[in-house]
């Protein structure tokens, strides 16, 4: 029995040496460029995010406002390309006349002073809406944004027209199959390189949908995100990139991204080969929401040197920290 032990011993050992070898990021030429930003919702008014539901009115929750912003609007998106911003995430709906509206609840009773569902209406109607409207930080007895976001919704066509060279996380809201082949038959118009520098994330059934239809693009739901992680996690030791990773985006929270086999470095670099974006969010503690890396607490959890993607809600907060010089980015 003991002459077993011994090669049982060697070759657990080699297989150790092995695993050690292949996921250390120690001998990889470090790459020097700075982490890729996402800012989640634009720049946008900030609201208390204790007990959240999918239903949610957080206009009502918003925290006192410290800028002039709304999530989800032109300007939005240009003040966080202008605060580093790399990628903007904006949210769309399709509407009654074909278009898709870009603009984040599911009902127009919270935000705006339109009632109903937001893809029961046209487009030109959802145009004349105050998306200010319902925003108020001290329970309804101001609202500071009211009168001043009458016009603001614009549609993804506007969206892609005045920044055609920026790239954009587009998030569909629902999960109708259906919705993947209208945003497929929308994406087709745009250039081909304009449409490598989009990403799409959803719901289960639309995104199977536009990945049939455009499989080369960049894409996320909820269920491909567990079976990438899940069998990454399993047997990503081996440097073998599992189907469900390829040509995707990754969220990895921040207290996850450690079990991530050769993280962060050769994490980063076998995903980027395979076709997928990593980006680092907030710490995953069981419920239904994850932050964004949205302080500089946050960001003193990141690898030294990070150079993978970074989703953050506060993106004028972040940019700065994150677009400082290499080996000083990070908050002391």
């Amino acid at each position: 029995m003991s002459k077993l032990w011994k090669p049982i011993g060697l070759a657990a050992l080699a297989c150790a040496v092995f695993m050690l070898l292949n996921n250390t990021s120690l001998f990889l030429e470090h790459a020097s460029e700075k982490p890729v930003l996402l800012a989640h919702r634009g720049v946008s008014q900030q609201f208390d995010r204790t007990n959240l539901k999918n239903d949610t009115c957080t206009a009502e929750r918003m925290l006192p406002p410290t800028h002039s912003y709304l999530e989800n609007t032109i300007a939005s998106m240009r003040a966080s390309f202008e605060a580093g911003a790399d990628v903007v995430e904006l949210d769309v709906h399709p509407t009654r006349d074909g278009q898709f509206a870009v603009f984040h609840d599911w009902t127009l009773d919270c935000r705006t002073d339109g009632q109903g569902v937001t893809r029961e209406h046209a487009m030109e109607e959802l145009r004349r809406l105050d998306v200010g409207y319902g925003y108020t930080a001290d329970g309804g007895k101001t609202f500071p944004f009211r009168g001043k976001g009458i016009g603001l919704m614009p549609s993804l066509a506007d969206v892609l027209t005045i920044f055609p060279e920026k790239t954009f996380l587009i998030n569909i809201k629902s999960n109708d199959p259906a919705e993947g082949h209208l945003l497929a038959a929308a994406l087709r118009k745009a250039s081909p390189s304009q449409l490598e520098r989009l990403m799409v994330y959803g719901g289960d059934a639309p995104i199977a949908t536009l990945r049939s239809e455009l499989p080369n693009l960049e894409t996320m739901s909820r269920g491909t995100l567990k079976a990438c992680l899940i069998s990454y996690i399993g047997y990503g030791w081996t440097g073998i990139v599992p189907d469900a990773c390829k040509h995707t985006i990754i969220f990895a929270p921040i207290n996850i991204a450690p079990w991530l086999w050769g993280w962060p470095d050769r994490f980063l670099r076998r995903m980027s080969d395979a076709g997928s974006s990593v980006f680092a969010i907030g710490p995953y503690l069981g419920g239904e929401f994850s932050t964004g890396i949205d302080t500089p607490q946050d960001v003193r959890q990141l690898p030294e040197g990070f150079t993978g993607g970074v989703m953050t809600n506060e993106i004028e907060t972040i940019g700065p920290l994150l677009r400082r010089p290499l080996g000083g980015n990070r908050a002391r």
